[in-house]
């Protein structure tokens, strides 16, 4: 779970590390800025994961990486959902409202959902010779 928190640490730098340049000296507009910087950060997590935390997982072609992105995008999901039951639901907008929900409870939320998806549909062993239990388990203790 160190490696998984450690490379999701990185990624959410190369995030908004791009976001504030893309936004800022290169002037996109806010929605594009963070779309390019979404998939940036996917990406940095992606690889961090596939050859860090769960390297010994077997996952060719872009279907991994696609599931890895739908992930993310589940987890961006759960973090506006706080925020707009806490916003609009419960009435508390201000901006430090906005972010406890949408930074604090959501991320706490989008992250279990993304190491619970991750571990479950991108880096995963699919019947590994040797493996008797049939494969569902990534990156076991053993190695």
């Amino acid at each position: 779970m160190l490696g998984f928190a450690t490379v999701g640490l990185l990624a959410y730098v190369a995030d908004l590390t791009l976001f504030s340049v893309l936004r800022g000296p290169v002037g996109l507009g806010p929605l594009t800025a963070k779309a390019l910087s979404f998939v940036a950060g996917c990406t940095v997590a992606y690889v961090g994961n596939a050859r860090g935390t769960y390297r010994h997982a077997r996952v060719q072609g872009m279907r991994p990486y696609v599931v890895f992105v739908a992930v993310n995008l589940a987890g961006a999901l759960v973090q506006l959902c706080c925020i707009a039951v806490s916003h609009y639901g419960f009435g508390l907008t201000s901006q430090r409202a906005d972010t406890v929900s949408g930074a604090g409870v959501g991320m706490v939320l989008a992250t279990c959902l993304r190491f619970w998806g991750t571990r479950t549909w991108v880096f995963r062993n699919e019947g590994t010779d040797g493996d008797e239990s049939g494969g569902d388990r990534v990156g076991s203790w053993t190695g």
